[in-house]
């Protein structure tokens, strides 16, 4: 349910945006850092657009490939704490069969 409605509210979105760009279809100047030129609006604001959702799923890949990182990492402290934890507990259970066998035999 969760992706359905995220997939709605990308289509309305990318619906608005569309209309807006549409509506502008006049020549615009554009200044660029190595010279200026003259564009449709429409081509700013999709390029406008792409590039800011380009550059939001790159921050997006990057917050996830650490997130997973950080999953792996504590996944690995906890496999390493329940092995030492198992290790002492059956020591420990070795131990008190080993003081209940002697205490038996006194």
């Amino acid at each position: 349910m969760k992706a359905q409605t995220g997939l709605i509210m990308g289509l309305i979105l990318a619906l608005i945006i569309a209309v807006f760009a549409v509506i502008n279809v006049n020549s615009v100047e554009v200044n660029l850092l190595f010279g200026t030129g003259e564009w449709p609006l429409i081509i700013v604001i999709l390029v406008s657009v792409l590039l800011g959702a380009m550059v939001a799923g790159f921050l997006s890949m990057f917050r996830i490939y650490k997130l997973k990182a950080e999953v792996r990492r504590l996944r690995k402290a906890t496999n390493d704490n329940s092995a030492s934890v198992g290790s002492r507990t059956a020591g420990t259970a070795h131990e008190n069969d080993n003081k209940g066998k002697s205490s038996r035999s006194s």
